[in-house]
């Protein structure tokens, strides 16, 4: 067997574990389809950071727009649910591929400092323009559509166990579809951009391009994250554009580990749980957070999935080791 099919498969075989165990093992499904619906947005963070080296601030416009797109459409021009979804898609794209198109003429603090003043940028505008938005007090009676194919209702996905069926369909076909992206001669480019953009500029690429295509590609995926989180809660607030929004999600790609798609999971798996749990305890648990995310940058660089990787390569199965060990190096 090829080795890269091999490692495609042990891989995309445990994040559907993980999606079958997570319903079963939380204290509600509800809360699983949450997991699910950041871990989609960490992913496409983990498209910028861990594979493209961009350290974006703009994720939240994605995410919030994605929402805002999505809940106008269904509830102004009742628009179906797939609709929706390809709306909140496009959007999400057309914002990423504005700004992308800008912040990439600048490197290091520059991007950084580029995305971060879109995204404040973003959250006034979602805030002036509240006849659109809604202001502070965002999108109400947000609907959650039927699924419906050729006018033939599937599932009217009203019940948690039915939406969460839903999106772990859809957070399964984007996981595939980003393993085949990092896995092509494009995903192998945007790593040779992280490693040294310099030297890939000089051997005949045009980095500028790529980043592009890799913030578009980020973009999309993040917006649809918006448009389900919007359903899902039948609201989509004003808090999805804030700088938070897009703080959240480059954590949980940290905390997951970067250059992991898998780990995606696990990152919006611990933050979500981390507030769900103890923000009923103790209202100011984000400190909690910031001394784990302080503990996995010194002892865990490569995240969550690194240190399982750590752990299992010291037990005599080496296989598990063989077809998952790329996922954190690539």
């Amino acid at each position: 067997m090829n080795k890269k099919t091999s490692i495609f498969g042990g891989v995309t075989i445990i994040a559907l574990a993980l999606m079958v165990l997570m319903p079963i093992l939380l204290p509600s499904v509800t809360l699983a389809t949450e997991i699910l619906i950041f871990a989609l947005a960490a992913l496409a963070c983990n498209l910028l950071l861990g594979y493209t080296g961009l350290l974006s601030f703009g994720q939240g416009i994605f995410f919030g727009g994605g929402a805002y797109s999505a809940s106008l459409v269904m509830l102004h021009l009742n628009f179906g649910l797939i609709s929706a979804l390809i709306t909140a898609i496009l959007v999400g794209a057309l914002l990423a591929l504005i700004v992308g198109a800008l912040a990439i003429r600048r490197t290091g603090i520059y991007f950084v400092m580029l995305t971060l003043s879109f995204s404040q940028m973003a959250y006034f505008l979602a805030y002036t323009f509240s006849d659109w938005t809604g202001g502070d007090n965002g999108l109400l009676d947000v609907p959650r559509p039927a699924l419906t194919l050729f006018g033939m209702t599937i599932s009217d996905l009203q019940s948690s166990e039915a939406f969460y069926i839903f999106v772990a369909a859809v957070f399964a076909i984007v996981f595939v579809f980003s393993r085949r992206v990092i896995h092509s001669p494009f995903g192998t480019t945007l790593v040779a951009i992280r490693e040294n953009e310099g030297r890939s500029s000089a051997v005949g690429f045009s980095t500028n391009h790529f980043k592009l295509v890799a913030f578009v590609i980020s973009g999309a995926i993040t917006g649809l994250a918006g448009a389900l989180y919007a359903m899902l809660l039948n609201f989509a607030p004003l808090s999805n554009v804030e700088l938070l929004m897009s703080e959240n999600i480059l954590i949980m790609t940290i905390i997951g580990g970067t250059s992991s798609l898998i780990g995606s999971i696990l990152g919006a798996g611990s933050i979500v749980l981390m507030g769900d749990l103890l923000s009923s305890i103790w209202p100011r648990w984000m400190m909690i957070l910031g001394a784990v995310l302080i503990a996995v940058v010194l002892f865990l660089p490569g995240g969550l999935w690194g240190g399982i990787l750590s752990l299992t390569s010291k037990f005599p199965w080496k296989k598990v080791k063989t077809n998952v060990t790329s996922e954190v190096t690539k």
